[in-house]
């Protein structure tokens, strides 16, 4: 019995320019902060932290393209400016303008599975759904 409202590999995908490009099978996100320290003369700890700009990176397994991007002869290789869209039971999450960062790839002839694509996006946007 399938529980209501599970993600499954349909709900986490790659889009370029409002169109389905691959179904991704699962995903990890990782985002970081550069914030330093502000320090006062004759303090002995820093008066005040100052946020820094956030890099969002993310590593991607078992990316399958879509019938229509193989079709259109897709490249995972050529593509930049893409988004990855996680649908959750109650948002949905978007990561956009992603760069690849790194493809691996294993498989069968004819193929278009990519075992490991790491991402770097610049805006992660989370809407309710």
């Amino acid at each position: 019995m399938a529980i209501a409202g599970f993600p499954t590999s349909s709900d986490i995908y790659l889009e370029v320019d409002g169109v389905k490009v691959a179904v991704v099978q699962s995903y990890s996100a990782r985002a970081t902060k550069t914030s330093s320290t502000v320090e006062a003369f004759g303090e002995a700890e820093p008066v005040a932290t100052v946020p820094g700009q956030t890099t969002h990176t993310l590593e991607l397994t078992r990316l399958y393209a879509t019938d229509e991007a193989i079709r259109d002869g897709i490249d995972f290789y050529s593509l930049n400016g893409f988004s990855l869209v996680i649908c959750k039971p109650d948002r949905k999450v978007i990561y956009s303008d992603c760069q690849w960062s790194s493809i691996s790839e294993t498989g069968t002839l004819g193929d278009m599975v990519l075992e490991k694509v790491g991402i770097v996006a610049t805006k992660r946007l989370e809407t309710e759904v």
